[in-house]
């Protein structure tokens, strides 16, 4: 009889869950389908009419500047604590971010590499401004040095990357900054404007990777999602699949005041968190099996003679929770327990703060499995005296 209370018990709960998951997918709102688009020969994204800061001018896709190609660029390499960077000269893309305190899932000897020029994957992070002539992902910039290391004493280290001139004297520098400690990099446009019109171009940050899922240890066939993301306060956590963008299916909120654009891999992302203003995400197919997503966004209006900023984190690491939360809102959703995050999620608290007491990840898997032994001990004491008593 217990056991059948017990049998009972356990498919309740599992109808609960269920019928919680399903509650949730029937009242979310619909989102509109993807508006943005992008120019397919240089793959530069272009903001739709109206998208960004009032009296913009529509901006169509432009050509390449000086444009080379990326694999003969030359390359920066940045080294931190945590991190080796390769600065491609071509666009300053971040081509090969390599996390030095991770390890390949396949070999535990070599360090896990997230963005990849090639050798397993095509995944670069990618910037560019929008606008007639202006430097975008194709430009061929000069690279201020060839090799940065961060020092001892020192908290951050810049590379600093100059594009050619424009035909009507605009400046611009691209600055790309990693700190210590942190897998999050500041990246920066300086533009000085030379001409004698009003300058208010638009900036776009994408991420562009291959289709291909990232390597899993184990996992009995079971995928892990990879792909695109997108999160704001109204719609919250939104992912599509490439499957969706190659079959122009894709839907997810592309214009808002506020959220982040990120792609998504096991174990591991990448982010672009603008800060307050207005925003528009798209999400594109560039070739066969090459696709790009991220976000625009406008930039403050430059007068003759006058300078701007702008500046947009880039997160790229792994998927520690901590440092997801301190990254951006809702940045932690990226760790996706689908519909077992109503077990899982308090699960994974419980475990955190085990390990912040003992500051080992295994002593904490013990305690939480002492824990959830104690929690349902009655239940397992009546179990066994119903099989003690037959």
């Amino acid at each position: 009889m217990d056991n059948r209370r017990l049998i009972l018990l356990l498919v309740f709960s599992f109808s609960l869950v269920m019928l919680w998951d399903g509650w949730q997918k029937h009242n979310k709102p619909p989102v509109p389908a993807v508006a943005a688009t992008a120019d397919s020969a240089a793959g530069v994204p272009t903001p739709t009419p109206g998208a960004a800061a009032t009296g913009a001018p529509a901006l169509p896709g432009q050509s390449a500047t000086a444009a080379a190609p990326v694999a003969s660029a030359p390359k920066a390499v940045i080294r931190t604590d945590v991190l080796v960077a390769e600065v491609s000269a071509q666009g300053g893309d971040i081509v090969r971010l390599e996390l030095t305190r991770h390890k390949a899932s396949e070999d535990v000897t070599r360090n896990y590499v997230l963005f990849d020029n090639g050798e397993k994957h095509n995944y670069a992070a990618q910037t560019g401004l929008i606008g007639n002539g202006l430097p975008n992902h194709k430009t061929l910039f000069s690279l201020a040095a060839s090799s940065l290391d961060l020092k001892d004493g020192e908290d951050a280290v810049t590379l600093r990357l100059d594009a050619p001139a424009t035909a009507d004297g605009v400046k611009v520098s691209k600055l790309i900054t990693f700190r210590r400690g942190s897998y999050v990099a500041d990246v920066s446009y300086e533009i000085t404007n030379g001409s004698a019109a009003a300058l208010a171009p638009h900036a776009y940050f994408q991420f562009t990777r291959d289709g291909k899922p990232a390597e899993q240890p184990g996992g009995f066939g079971v995928q892990t999602f990879t792909g695109p993301a997108f999160y704001t306060e109204a719609e919250k956590y939104q992912k599509v699949a490439f499957e969706d963008i190659a079959s122009k299916k894709a839907k997810f909120v592309t214009k808002a005041s506020d959220g982040w654009a990120a792609m998504v891999q096991h174990y591991f992302v990448a982010g672009w968190a603008p800060a307050e203003g207005e925003r528009e995400f798209f999400a594109n197919q560039v070739s066969s099996d090459l696709y790009s997503a991220g976000v625009i966004v406008p930039v403050a209006a430059i007068a003759p003679g006058q300078s701007g900023k702008l500046s947009m984190p880039l997160y790229a690491g792994p998927q520690e929770q901590t440092r997801l939360e301190q990254f951006a809102k809702g940045f932690d959703l990226v760790v996706d327990y689908g519909w077992l995050t109503i077990i899982a999620a308090p699960l994974f608290w419980v475990l955190e703060w085990f390990h912040k007491l003992t500051g080992n990840w295994g002593w904490a898997i013990i305690l939480v499995t002492i824990a959830l032994k104690a929690l349902f001990f009655p239940l397992s004491a009546a179990s066994y005296k119903s099989m003690a008593k037959m």
